[in-house]
């Protein structure tokens, strides 16, 4: 056996027979690191085999981003005791390190983490979107705390056409948590359907019960695919009305980025869906009332849930039945662009008298996500 450096064998006399084994082992890395993020030009990790300086390290990532705050940066140090890990902070000012200030311009060590903060309240600038009817719809920048009332001024108030009973405000924010509570619901229905399933299929007596079992969860998984399907749009009930009375008003909310407002026409139709004999859209008829115009859709199905009917205001808004006292005619006037939904029975689809709360479930998505769903 012959050990040497890899060097000294090239420059050796050695000479290689057949049957030899020549084995070359792998550098022992020592990776020494430190972490910078923040107003920087490259975020990322940093070798620091030898040591490096706050403002070397700034260096190596390209120097500072334009809007750096210059006058404090933040050091995390990591000290490993026999106790366990210590965490100190390390203040300093970044620009008399810059300036090879030694109280400043400190030596970084292994694992430091060093923060580059940006300058207080720091966002290049913030967008929302009107569209429809105003006279000058487009993109606009908003400032911090800018209200609704004065993005509608900047666009030039309102054209002769505008319908504002119908206007649809949406908002990101509002959006995801939407989202989220729509996927929540969705989750526990789904736990509800498994364990609805585990317990049908093991009480089947038959090949031919376990088999009609697994056809029945095949359909629950379809539906729970069409339900997840379903995306919330973030919509923000609003009561727009003549700038004059609105600016102030409740509603004259604070606006956030991308918030987006669509100041509609006024709508010439009713919509009705769900159980009756002819789903669709019917003219406006300023005296007509919800049992006019499902009278004019051929009345209701046989399988037609009358006490879960509910009407989709054009505003975003939602009145059920329930809600009512059941009396439809305490369900107020129709605006045009309302939708009258009339949900089949629940209990004629025999694997669905057993989940609890779909008819909520569906009722929430028909008015966050804005749509009809038909479970069959």
């Amino acid at each position: 056996m012959y050990d040497a450096n890899i060097e000294d064998i090239k420059s050796s006399d050695i000479n290689i027979q057949p049957g030899d084994l020549i084995k070359i082992f792998s550098v022992v890395q020592d990776r020494k690191i430190v972490r910078l993020v923040g107003a920087v030009q490259r975020e990322g990790e940093y070798g620091v085999h030898t040591g490096v300086t706050v403002k070397e390290l700034i260096s190596m990532a390209g120097g500072l981003q334009y809007f750096a705050y210059t006058d404090e940066a933040e050091i995390t140090r990591i000290i490993v005791t026999q106790q366990g890990p210590e965490t100190t902070k390390i203040l300093i000012n970044l620009k008399k390190a810059l300036e090879d200030d030694p109280q400043n311009n400190i030596m970084l060590q292994e694992n430091d983490y060093l923060i580059v903060k940006s300058v207080p309240e720091w966002e290049l600038y913030r967008t929302v979107t009107v569209e429809g009817e105003v006279k000058f719809p487009g993109i606009y920048t908003i400032k911090k705390g800018e209200t609704l009332s004065s993005l509608i001024k900047r666009a030039g108030g309102f054209t002769d056409q505008s319908y504002l009973k119908g206007t649809v405000f949406t908002r990101e924010s509002v959006r995801e948590l939407q989202q989220k509570q729509i996927e929540e619901s969705l989750d526990r229905l789904e736990q509800q359907m498994i364990s609805q399933s585990a317990r049908t299929i093991e009480t089947a007596l038959t090949a031919a019960e376990a088999e009609q079992q697994r056809s029945v969860s095949e359909q629950r998984r379809a539906l729970l695919n069409k339900l997840r399907a379903s995306q919330a749009k973030g919509r923000l009930s609003i009561k727009l009305d003549d700038i004059g009375r609105f600016e102030g008003s409740s509603y004259d909310i604070v606006l956030e980025d991308e918030d987006k407002l669509i100041v509609p026409e006024k709508p010439q139709q009713i919509q009705v869906i769900g159980s009756v004999y002819n789903q669709t859209a019917f003219v406006y008829d300023t005296g007509g009332t919800v049992s006019f115009y499902v009278a004019k859709a051929g009345g209701m199905t046989r399988d037609a849930d009358k006490d879960e009917m509910y009407i989709l205001k054009v505003d975003g808004t939602a009145i059920s039945k329930r809600a009512s006292g059941g009396f439809l005619s305490s369900w107020g006037v129709l605006d045009p662009g309302d939708t009258i939904v009339i949900p089949e029975k629940i209990e004629k689809i025999a694997w669905l008298r057993e989940i609890k709360d779909i008819t909520q479930i569906l009722y929430q998505l028909a008015v966050t996500a804005g749509v009809l769903i038909v479970t069959f």
